[in-house]
């Protein structure tokens, strides 16, 4: 018990405030020590933690600056508690890196704060890999627009008649006009037989353009910036097939089931589908709606496999943001503040927007009447948030899922919409009748 009555959950804390230069420790809530930031501080910043007796550790989530303090601490066998700025305010007017640790320290010894998730070292491997290909996705797509953008100055319209300008007939054409190939019978014989079948006068017609020598220019710094992202990508699929590789060497090889492809950027990894099989503990997480082999290889990544840490499913969609949010106090709804969206929280609305382009999956019917009534914003979030939960149950209780399809459901929403519409009838005295 501590001098003010309040119980002393951790009584072996330590709050630790992280700088760019300095680590501010405290270890009693009153002195404060301080360390550099360099490895061979962190090590003495460990041992000075073992000498004090200290069982458990509080730091703020900030940046990237806790990273490497993180798994310094966590290879010693610390509890490391990382917690959001948010939830450890300090009294307004009281702010510095002294103040900061002994606070921390405080509260955590008296049990006041909840340590954020973070996942296994070998799934944050995994999540650095796909989030850096992720990014050099979003870069590779700025490059696509830039040689977009060039084709438009030299009025070449190409873009707009074929599909796909990084397809294979789109680059065999921007590599001629970069070694200066300007024939345009030439340029529109290099497509493939589909496009020249049905869109051979169409292609002719936008290559005709002005060919300035700085457009040239900038189409071909965009081409090779495009050539770069993807060879970079292919760099990291290759990092991606090794570590899951390593992780899945022991576990059972999965009953064949098909295998569930992405139309873009689908990594180029062996066996993927088998993998990603055995990564879910040897279920096929793609029956469920909206999601792909490279979707569950995305959450897995910021997620891990164990998601029993969240202690139901209401606390899993509460945490990746998709919950609806309810600020009342008294009569008064107050406005506030949407809290930050996780990563995970996006995948699962990219799923979602999978789910409102599709013709055929039952929970497109769930989310054209939510979008009906309160606009695709609240639609798209509600749908994800319904993906979301699904993907929780089977991975927690393995519940299986079959989708039904988009006929069944909207027969089923229709029977229980007319029971609905009786029972309203009846109870103010009419009848209701079917019309033949």
């Amino acid at each position: 018990m501590s001098n003010n009555g309040m119980p002393m959950i951790h009584p072996h804390a330590a709050g630790i405030d992280i700088g760019t230069q300095n680590l501010h420790v405290s270890t009693d809530g009153i002195t404060v020590k301080v360390f550099s930031t360099f490895t061979e501080s962190m090590l003495e910043l460990v041992n000075y933690l073992k000498e004090e007796s200290i069982q458990t550790v509080a730091m703020e989530a900030t940046g990237v600056l806790w990273m490497p303090l993180y798994d310094v601490l966590e290879s010693f066998g610390f509890e490391v508690y990382l917690v959001n700025g948010r939830h450890v305010s300090n009294i307004p007017a009281q702010k510095s890196d002294f103040k900061d640790s002994r606070w921390l320290q405080k509260i955590h010894s008296y049990g006041l704060l909840r340590g954020s998730f973070i996942p296994s070292e070998e799934i944050r491997e995994l999540r650095t890999y796909v989030r850096q290909r992720e990014n050099l996705i979003d870069s590779s797509s700025q490059s696509i627009q830039m040689m977009q953008k060039a084709f438009e100055k030299m009025n070449i319209k190409l873009h707009n008649v074929i599909s796909d300008i990084k397809g294979k007939s789109g680059i065999l054409i921007i590599e001629a006009i970069l070694r200066g190939e300007r024939n345009v019978n030439t340029l529109v014989g290099l497509c493939e037989s589909s496009i020249l079948k049905t869109k051979a006068k169409e292609v002719k017609l936008s290559l005709q353009g002005t060919y300035k020598k700085d457009n040239v220019f900038l189409l071909k710094q965009a081409y090779e910036s495009y050539k770069f992202s993807q060879g970079q990508i292919k760099m990291c699929d290759v990092e991606i097939d090794l570590l899951l590789t390593r992780i899945t060497d022991d576990y059972p090889k999965p009953p064949a089931s098909p295998p569930s492809t992405s139309r873009h950027n689908q990594p180029e990894i062996t066996n993927f589908h088998e993998k990603m099989v055995q990564m879910t503990n040897g279920r096929d997480a793609t029956v469920l709606p909206g999601l792909s082999d490279k979707t569950i290889l995305k959450l897995v990544s910021e997620l891990g496999t164990d998601l029993s840490k969240w202690p139901s499913e209401q606390h899993f969609a509460s945490w990746l943001g998709l919950s609806p949010r309810k600020n009342q106090s008294g009569k008064m709804n107050r406005n506030k503040r949407a809290s930050a969206k996780t990563i995970a929280g996006q995948i699962f609305r990219e799923s979602a927007y999978s789910i409102a382009n599709s013709k055929y999956i039952a929970l497109k019917g769930f989310y054209n009447r939510l979008k009906s009534k309160h606009g695709y914003k609240i639609a798209i979030k509600a749908t994800a948030r319904k993906i979301s939960v699904l993907f929780y149950r089977f991975m927690v209780h393995g519940l299986d899922y079959v989708e039904k399809g988009l006929k069944e459901y909207e027969e089923q929403y229709k029977q229980r919409t007319f029971k609905s519409m009786i029972k309203k009838a009846q109870a103010i005295g009419y009848e209701l009748v079917a019309i033949t």
